[in-house]
């Protein structure tokens, strides 16, 4: 990432990348123009340097490979890091966590290591086999421990985040869910209200399947009806396996806290639960914890009369041949409660890389197909390239690519700040944001865009900010992703 930037401002060079060689980035190059034949040819264990430059006589390569090995020496002369967990654990004996964030084959021997030695692991890794989670799992459940993950992006542990994490008050909220951005937004927005959170449990999107029964969401619910600081429970997945949602639900049943059950999109059976409610998105979940743990009205979305202006508004500069929908997300959760939303509200199938439904999955992920919504942080685009939330360059090159198709009427997006993403993603999706107008101005059509940003003000890019200067680009920022995506259905459904 840090490489193809430093290229991209060579004199002569119009634009570059530094990824690996995997199909979906051999797409993406395609698509910008930068795969040559030698690029196409290459395995997903190459590493590809391909650049577009006016000036021949700039030695790319040269640059790339002094740039790579001031890379690596700045690495191997940066502070002391142990290189095992038993080297961290003998550094800092008080350690009682352990975040496991390797390459998927080894990850699972680093998870076994920190369990045997009695730490908590977050599995941060993706790409681990299901056998070993399950295993990981039992042994964790066996011993008193939590295996959080694999895939586990975000955790809040005693008030500390861990992975992509945000920074929210304490308080009577307990939240355990399988799926990271989920955690975020429902976290972020109670923050906003001025509602805190005990503990934020991330356990993994694999957790409530079949084959993994929801071990650690039962551990997480348990330990949480067992926090006497614990007052509202929220629980997050994508629909479960309807076996492993009996189990969960009958213990959700077993305390006497009010619990919230965000299965996303699913009605999942209360009739055991004495203080259940259920939330359909995100949004609902958080308004629905708010009002238990305080009686909050304070979270909410526009109302619908004035959202209908809104859309009406907005809608009335686009042209006849402008009615697809393209939303380009980095959190997985937030492009599944967007379909959620949109399965109501329109009329038209949503294709997906990752659908609600597989007969509406896009035959390519790279060239989206009427209305479109892609997670951008699934694994076939993160292999060999960084996080959607890390780097934005994968969004901006899909950006300019929806916007010069004639049918796109609006853009939709999601941006997620806190610890461990980008450190001012405006300040790179503002610019994108004003040349995809302006180009789509020039050829006659005017662009909706339209988004939400997940975080606070007391993360690092300060929510108010990246809110300023997307709106200052030209971005409807609504105040929550379900807002964001009501509004584009509202648009395009004349």
């Amino acid at each position: 990432m840090l490489v193809a930037r430093e290229l991209a401002k060579l004199p002569g060079v119009e634009d570059a990348a530094v990824v690996m060689a995997t199909e979906a980035n051999k797409g993406i190059l395609k698509g910008s123009g930068l795969l040559s034949d030698e690029a196409a040819a290459a395995t997903p264990n190459d590493l590809v340097i391909t650049v577009k430059a006016s000036d021949p006589s700039v030695d790319v390569i040269a640059e790339a490979e002094a740039l790579l090995d001031k890379r690596v020496k700045a690495a191997e002369t940066s502070e002391f890091r142990p290189k095992t967990i038993r080297g961290a654990v003998n550094s800092n004996p008080e350690a009682n966590v352990a975040v496991v964030s390797v390459a998927g084959r080894y990850a699972a021997d680093e998870a076994w290591d920190a369990l045997r030695r009695g730490l908590h692991v977050l599995l941060f890794s993706d790409n681990v086999e299901l056998d070993d989670e399950i295993a990981l799992k039992q042994y964790a459940r066996d011993h008193g421990l939590l295996l959080m993950g694999p895939g586990a992006g975000t955790t809040l542990l005693n008030g500390v985040a861990l992975g992509f994490a945000n920074v929210v008050p304490h308080g009577p909220v307990g939240i355990v869910s399988a799926a990271g951005t989920g955690l975020q937004e429902v976290s972020t927005l109670l923050a906003n209200a001025g509602i805190g959170i005990t503990q934020g449990l991330g356990v993994g999107g694999r957790d409530l399947h079949e084959q993994v029964g929801g071990l650690m969401m039962l551990a997480g619910l348990e330990a949480l009806q067992s926090d006497p600081e614990t007052h509202v429970i929220v629980l997050i997945s994508k629909p479960p396996a309807p076996a492993v949602a009996k189990r969960v639900l009958k213990q959700a049943g077993a305390a006497d806290k009010t619990t919230i059950v965000c299965f996303m999109g699913a009605q999942p059976d209360l009739a055991q639960m004495k203080h259940g409610q259920a939330a359909a998105t995100l949004e609902a979940a958080a308004i629905l914890a708010a009002r238990a743990a305080d009686g909050s009205t304070e979270i909410g979305s526009v109302a619908a009369g004035d959202l209908e202006r809104r859309a009406a508004a907005l809608r009335s500069g686009l042209a006849s041949d402008q009615h697809d929908i393209r939303g380009l997300f980095s959190g997985g959760t937030l492009c599944y409660e967007a379909q959620v939303i949109f399965r109501d509200l329109l009329d038209r199938p949503v294709r997906s890389n990752a659908p609600l439904d597989q007969s509406d999955r896009l035959a390519d992920s790279n060239q989206s197909d009427g209305h479109t919504v892609v997670d951008l942080g699934e694994e076939e685009f993160t292999v060999g390239r960084p996080h959607p939330m890390i780097d934005n360059d994968l969004r901006i090159r899909r950006l300019h690519q929806e916007a010069a198709d004639p049918s796109t009427a609006l853009i939709l997006l999601d941006v997620v700040i806190g610890y461990g993403a980008h450190p001012d993603p405006a300040s790179e999706l503002g610019p994108a944001i004003r040349q995809a107008k302006s180009a789509a101005a020039d050829a006659g059509r005017d662009l909706v865009v339209v988004g939400s940003v997940t975080g606070t003000e007391a993360d690092p890019q300060v929510l108010s900010r990246q809110v300023s200067a997307l709106e200052s680009a030209g971005m409807v920022v609504m105040g929550s992703n379900a807002a964001a995506a009501r509004l584009a259905a509202l648009i395009v459904e004349k």
